[in-house]
Protein backbone atom coordinates (compact mmCIF):
# COMPACT_ATOMS: atom_id res chain seq x y z
CA UNK A 1 0.00 0.00 0.00
CA UNK A 2 1.79 3.75 -0.98
CA UNK A 3 1.85 6.39 1.28
CA UNK A 4 -0.20 9.19 1.02
CA UNK A 5 2.00 11.67 3.04
CA UNK A 6 5.59 12.29 2.43
CA UNK A 7 7.38 10.74 5.37
CA UNK A 8 9.67 14.31 5.77
CA UNK A 9 6.88 16.19 5.39
CA UNK A 10 4.68 14.70 7.77
CA UNK A 11 7.92 15.48 10.54
CA UNK A 12 8.56 18.68 9.67
CA UNK A 13 4.72 20.26 9.61
CA UNK A 14 4.82 17.97 13.06
CA UNK A 15 8.16 20.35 14.06
CA UNK A 16 6.67 23.48 13.60
CA UNK A 17 3.18 22.63 15.53
CA UNK A 18 4.67 20.78 18.01
CA UNK A 19 8.22 22.38 19.42
CA UNK A 20 8.21 19.98 22.41
CA UNK A 21 8.56 17.25 19.18
CA UNK A 22 11.32 18.92 17.90
CA UNK A 23 12.56 18.90 20.99
CA UNK A 24 12.63 15.18 21.47
CA UNK A 25 13.89 14.59 17.97
CA UNK A 26 17.01 16.35 18.79
CA UNK A 27 17.58 14.67 22.04
CA UNK A 28 17.16 11.88 19.41
CA UNK A 29 19.94 13.16 17.17
CA UNK A 30 22.40 13.04 20.63
CA UNK A 31 21.72 10.30 21.34
CA UNK A 32 22.08 8.05 18.01
CA UNK A 33 25.23 10.03 17.99
CA UNK A 34 26.45 9.10 21.22
CA UNK A 35 25.40 5.30 20.63
CA UNK A 36 27.29 4.81 17.58
CA UNK A 37 24.92 5.77 15.18
CA UNK A 38 26.21 9.17 13.44
CA UNK A 39 24.72 8.20 10.05
CA UNK A 40 20.97 8.48 11.95
CA UNK A 41 21.94 11.77 14.24
CA UNK A 42 23.32 13.40 11.12
CA UNK A 43 19.44 12.90 9.13
CA UNK A 44 17.73 13.64 12.40
CA UNK A 45 19.70 17.18 12.43
CA UNK A 46 19.10 17.57 8.55
CA UNK A 47 14.96 17.35 9.21
CA UNK A 48 15.08 19.10 12.05
CA UNK A 49 17.33 22.41 10.22
CA UNK A 50 14.79 22.10 7.76
CA UNK A 51 11.92 22.23 9.88
CA UNK A 52 13.73 25.40 11.95
CA UNK A 53 16.16 27.81 11.12
CA UNK A 54 16.82 26.61 7.45
CA UNK A 55 20.20 26.32 5.88
CA UNK A 56 20.50 29.52 4.65
CA UNK A 57 20.44 30.71 8.12
CA UNK A 58 22.64 27.98 9.43
CA UNK A 59 25.29 28.35 7.29
CA UNK A 60 26.67 31.59 7.45
CA UNK A 61 27.01 30.48 11.52
CA UNK A 62 28.98 27.91 10.63
CA UNK A 63 31.28 29.85 8.17
CA UNK A 64 30.55 27.60 5.48
CA UNK A 65 27.70 27.96 2.39
CA UNK A 66 24.05 26.17 2.99
CA UNK A 67 25.30 23.33 0.40
CA UNK A 68 28.37 22.69 2.24
CA UNK A 69 26.21 22.19 5.76
CA UNK A 70 23.30 20.23 3.98
CA UNK A 71 26.11 17.72 2.64
CA UNK A 72 27.73 17.43 5.88
CA UNK A 73 24.40 16.25 6.88
CA UNK A 74 23.43 13.73 4.17
CA UNK A 75 23.40 9.97 4.91
CA UNK A 76 27.34 9.92 3.43
CA UNK A 77 28.08 13.12 5.11
CA UNK A 78 31.37 13.75 7.83
CA UNK A 79 30.76 16.89 9.41
CA UNK A 80 33.71 17.96 12.15
CA UNK A 81 33.03 17.84 16.07
CA UNK A 82 33.16 21.91 15.66
CA UNK A 83 30.43 21.82 13.41
CA UNK A 84 28.52 19.38 15.33
CA UNK A 85 28.79 21.70 18.48
CA UNK A 86 27.35 25.24 16.41
CA UNK A 87 24.71 22.76 15.01
CA UNK A 88 23.14 21.04 18.23
CA UNK A 89 23.41 24.36 20.06
CA UNK A 90 21.50 26.71 17.10
CA UNK A 91 19.14 23.97 16.99
CA UNK A 92 18.68 24.11 20.78
CA UNK A 93 18.62 27.72 21.09
CA UNK A 94 15.87 27.67 18.18
CA UNK A 95 13.52 25.18 20.25
CA UNK A 96 13.59 26.66 23.69
CA UNK A 97 10.84 27.33 25.33
CA UNK A 98 11.96 31.14 25.79
CA UNK A 99 12.77 31.53 22.13
CA UNK A 100 9.40 30.27 21.23
CA UNK A 101 7.50 32.73 23.87
CA UNK A 102 9.54 35.80 22.48
CA UNK A 103 8.99 34.70 18.40
CA UNK A 104 4.74 34.32 19.67
CA UNK A 105 5.28 37.74 21.56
Amino acid sequence: MALTRDFKETILERVKKDPEFGSALLQEALDALLNGEPEAARLILRDLVNATIGFEALAPMMGKNPKSVHRMLSEKGNPTMDNLAVIFHTLRINLSPRRRKKVAS
